[in-house]
């Protein structure tokens, strides 16, 4: 005896619609490549972050507080 199979039926609504971005979705991704390319064409732009002493402390009193 075998058992009905059920098939999904194709959704009108997925055939024609395009899909459609946000204007950030591309900007974003462009801007970042952008500022990238631009530090390796000159890397002596690029500095190194320097930690705020404030955090470095607050970060060392919580590891302090979870090692106890």
């Amino acid at each position: 005896m075998s058992a009905p199979t059920h098939t999904r039926p194709r959704s009108a609504v997925s055939a024609g619609v395009g899909t459609r971005l946000p204007w950030w979705a591309l900007a974003l991704p462009t801007l970042a490549f952008i500022t990238l390319f631009v530090l390796i064409l000159n890397p002596a732009d690029a500095h190194a972050a320097t930690g705020d002493p404030a955090i470095t402390r607050l970060v060392e009193h919580i590891q302090q507080l979870i090692a106890r």
